[in-house]
């Protein structure tokens, strides 16, 4: 008897890389989709010297025929698909709408919506007739409140409804399809930014309950638990990873002041 198969898109590195090696860690063979060959060998090659089977398969997931072509692909190599983890994802620096890079802007428009878009219709379409399955696209607590990310923050946003939207279609195929909205995530591209002063460690620090932020394996956590069967009841949401920052944001810059002193 196969193992249930895992997608990974974006599984070469960050979100995706530790969200393939949870879900293997569960029994999973994984399927990892991404741009980055060498990433992708890599992430491959670690998952199998534990015993799992893992492929990488070259997608850009904003190619629509090319992730339907991928997907029958999976299935064909790897067997049945059961989950589906959409993490390709592009972020930017600030930038003022009336100054942006349009071109940048449709760029990450097309790997962060489309890309998961596409995912979902491509390998949610193999599930429906087997009326099993679990979705968890990547969100982003900072959908909730306004950033100045024009492409990025309304993206991910529309990812959150597009994520109940599959929820009540797909829910009727006993198919479950959630979100996890991270808030900074300490991975090598965000140390890389702390170190050239590209972003403000205590800035970020500020404005969370907890003293520390989360790493990519709370994350995967939060991922793993959302494909579980423990999960079975819980649809169309999107799980916080955010170690308090969408609670602590409006209560510690209240212009009284904090009930305690630092």
């Amino acid at each position: 008897m196969s193992n249930p198969i895992a997608v990974i898109t974006g599984g070469a590195s960050g979100l995706g890389e530790a969200a393939a090696k949870r879900l293997s860690s569960a029994g999973y063979d994984i399927a990892l989709l991404d741009v980055d060959d060498r990433g992708g060998a890599r992430v491959r090659a670690e998952i199998e010297a534990t015993g799992r089977n893992a492929r990488y398969y070259p997608c850009d997931v904003g190619d629509r025929d090319a992730v339907e072509q991928v997907a029958l692909a999976v299935e064909r190599d790897l067997g049945i698909v059961e989950v589906l983890v959409t993490s390709a994802g592009l972020t930017p620096n600030s930038e003022a709408i009336l100054e942006m890079d349009m071109e940048a802007h449709e760029r990450r428009w097309r790997t962060n919506y489309f890309g998961t878009i596409h995912s979902c219709q491509s390998f949610a379409r193999l599930m429906v007739p087997r009326r099993r399955g679990s979705i968890v696209t990547l969100g982003s607590i900072h959908s909730r409140l306004p950033m100045p990310l024009p492409a990025y923050n309304p993206g991910k946003a529309a990812i959150e409804r597009i994520t109940q939207l599959l929820a009540v279609e797909l829910g009727r195929f006993d198919i479950r399809v959630n979100s996890v909205g991270p808030t900074h995530v300490m991975t090598p591209p965000l140390e890389a930014a702390i170190a050239a002063g590209e972003r403000d460690m205590s800035k970020i620090m500020e404005v969370h309950a907890l003293s520390y932020i989360p790493s990519t394996e709370d994350v995967a956590n939060a991922i793993a638990f959302l494909c579980s069967e423990e999960a079975r009841a819980i649809t169309g949401i999107l799980l916080p990873v955010d170690s308090g920052s969408l609670a602590g944001i409006s209560y510690k810059t209240y212009a009284g002041g904090m009930p305690w002193s630092e």
